[in-house]
């Protein structure tokens, strides 16, 4: 997908959006999703492209607001909302109802031309029921515009898209296997391994749970997709909304920068290294504090590498304390940073001390290692790495 293409979309879409708050439905699909389908490849002027597509149904029958066709058979429905309503697990099972009508049609995107969620039939999962595969908002797309090569014309077209879909529900199956067992992996490895090798010197279970967690944060890499969870299924597992605040902090609590060699403390102090979009940075410059994490040990600062096109460990903070979601001082609902990671019971954001967030002035750029998820070095590290290999 062309990455700049996709930017200038973005960019004319918010202007549209930031200036017609209270747009309804025939013009959010004229401004925002007629140029969406033409960025995937779809033209709307030919009759490849279906306007109020009917949908036979058991009472009689229905509208959907667009029906993609290859050749003369419809492969895709889309359904369209205001811009300035969210949507709704009603509006999935309205999908999946049109789209259990029509056997050719295996996608489904709804959208409001800012969040948008995809569902698919996937033949080796449900019985071909449709599931969602990927949720993604707007501000999601310059950072990862390979996302649309799933509703591509090309892609549903070569069959492509259907690889994709497979690959993303196994994917999505492993993480939340593995979020919702972390606890009963953990012991199974634990069991193993002293199993195979007896009792060791080191805290094997800590070890154990953060392989774990790093796990899944390469399974998340992995998918390549950003800010989705699974959607509501028909067995009525929750769907994690997909939250497109405003990327700007209200404030920006950033004191400036600091050298690393003149950062102060013991060298052996741990320090943690989270992982960052840029699109994160609203929470951790509002707040000094960063989330949602589980956090394994002690540590007394914090650096963060920033990923996307940054990829450095780009700023610096002393830890003051680590609290839960609902008892951290921020200035924000947790559900409105764009950022967030699921929030679980065992998350937890880490408050820095008041005026120690600051931006390095020369950040360690990645080379070969970088932090896929938490982990741990300490300040000797910090201040002496050349690289991110050096720090892990």
């Amino acid at each position: 997908m062309d990455r700049d293409a996709v930017i200038e979309y973005v960019g004319r879409c918010q202007q549209l959006i930031e200036s017609s708050l209270r747009m309804d439905e025939e013009n959010s699909k004229v401004k925002l999703v007629h140029p969406f389908l033409r960025l995937l490849g779809w033209d709307l002027y030919s009759t490849e492209v279906v306007l109020e597509y009917t949908v036979p149904m058991a009472s009689g029958s229905t509208h959907v607001d667009y029906a993609l066709l290859v050749g003369e058979t419809p492969v895709m429905f889309v359904e369209v909302k205001p811009v300035r309503t969210p949507l709704t697990d009603e509006n999935v099972q309205q999908l999946r109802s049109y789209m259990r009508q029509e056997l050719d049609v295996d996608w489904g995107l709804l959208t409001n031309g800012k969040s948008f969620e995809v569902l698919t039939k996937v033949p080796s999962q449900n019985s071909g029921e449709e599931v969602s595969v990927v949720q993604f908002g707007l501000n999601d797309l310059p950072e990862n515009p390979g996302v649309l090569e799933l509703l591509s014309k090309e892609s549903i077209r070569s069959g492509q898209s259907d690889e994709i879909a497979e690959q993303v529900a196994q994917t999505n199956r492993a993480i939340r296997h593995f979020q919702e067992n972390e606890g009963d992996v953990t012991e199974s490895i634990v069991e193993t391994v002293e199993m195979e090798v007896g009792a060791l010197t080191i805290d094997l279970e800590e070890q154990t749970r953060e392989f774990v967690q790093r796990l899944i944060s390469v399974l998340q890499e992995q998918r390549q997709f950003v800010n989705q969870e699974p959607a509501i299924s028909s067995s009525g597992e929750s769907r994690v909304p997909n939250i497109t605040n405003q990327s700007e902090p209200i404030e920006d609590h950033v004191n400036g920068t600091i050298a690393r060699n003149g950062i102060d403390g013991d060298p052996s102090s741990n320090v943690a290294v989270f992982p960052a979009k840029e699109s994160g940075l609203p929470l951790l410059k509002e707040n000094e504090a960063w989330g949602f994490a589980r956090i394994g040990r002690e540590f007394d600062y914090v650096a963060m590498y920033i990923t996307g096109d940054v990829r450095a460990v780009k700023y610096f903070a002393t830890v003051d304390a680590v609290m839960t979601p609902e008892a951290a001082p921020l200035m924000r609902e947790p559900s409105d940073y764009i950022d967030q990671d699921e929030i679980a019971d065992d998350k937890m954001v880490v408050v820095f001390e008041k005026g120690s967030l600051y931006e390095l002035e020369t950040p360690i750029p990645y080379e070969n290692k970088y932090p896929q998820s938490l982990r741990y070095t300490t300040l000797s590290d910090v201040q002496n790495a050349e690289t991110t290999d050096d720090l892990f």
